[in-house]
């Protein structure tokens, strides 16, 4: 294992174990779940099966679309995504995860109801974000996302600039992430290319994925050198404290 997997102490080499249970509320939607899953695994400081995280994943792809109820008054989700939480806690979960953007506009109202600590998709995005580039981003989300305001309200206390893409590119963009959700990955690639060629005659910066299907899409046009993932951030961001990686390297 190499130096940023294991802590020296003294002639012995220890090996770093997980040190929470993670809980997974997933199927918003069903691919972007499984593609966190994949990317836990894929970033988990771990030799052997023994060393990677304890993760219980509640797939539960029949809560109330986020962006239906935020657009058009559909159900509203809340009580389906606190119900899941509190399962997941139930279950062991020390730590909670939901890799779905959108749906943490109904979380931020309800924070003081959770059962366990909750890693943030924004806040773990926004802090990528700042990270990687100085110069400010572009912003692709769901229209939900982009009503709520969820990603502008964080972002000037994070020091992030965030740029917006016009009415038209935002429902080209809701479009992507509805080709994705129907698994049709080339169609949503295809629509992805022409969104970010415009966006970058107008602006040449890179694109924050901030709706956890974006990423499948860039992944399946071999454009992700391009974004800042929320998916990879909420799963960086998970492994850092499932590991307690920062006392470990104390």
């Amino acid at each position: 294992m190499d130096e940023k997997n294991k802590k020296h102490k003294g002639d012995l080499t220890i090996a770093m174990f997980p040190k929470k249970t993670l809980g997974v509320l997933g199927g918003m939607g069903p691919l972007a779940s499984a593609e966190f899953m994949t990317l836990l695994a894929k970033l988990a400081p771990a030799e052997c099966d023994q060393e990677h995280p304890k993760v219980i994943l509640l797939s539960w792809p029949q809560i109330p679309d986020r962006t239906k109820a935020i657009l058009r008054g559909g159900e509203d989700p809340s009580p389906y995504l606190l119900e899941g939480l509190r399962k997941l806690a139930s279950w062991g979960a020390d730590l909670l995860a939901i890799p779905c953007n959108t749906a943490h506009y109904f979380i931020d109202k309800m924070e003081a109801d959770l059962p366990k600590p909750l890693i943030h998709i924004v806040e773990a995005t926004l802090e990528e974000t700042k990270r990687r580039t100085s110069g400010g981003a572009w912003l692709l989300a769901t229209s939900g996302t982009i009503k709520t305001e969820l990603y502008q309200k964080h972002a000037p206390r994070m020091g992030v600039q965030l740029l917006l893409p016009e009415k038209s590119s935002q429902e080209q963009i809701q479009n992507c992430i509805e080709l994705v959700k129907k698994n049709d990955l080339q169609g949503a690639g295809s629509l992805l290319k022409d969104i970010l060629s415009s966006l970058s005659r107008e602006r040449d910066l890179p694109f924050i994925a901030a709706c956890t299907e974006i990423p499948l899409a860039f992944k399946a046009i071999g454009k992700e050198s391009l974004m800042i993932s929320s998916l990879n951030a909420l799963a960086l961001k998970c492994i850092s404290v499932i590991y307690d990686q920062k006392s470990l390297c104390s």
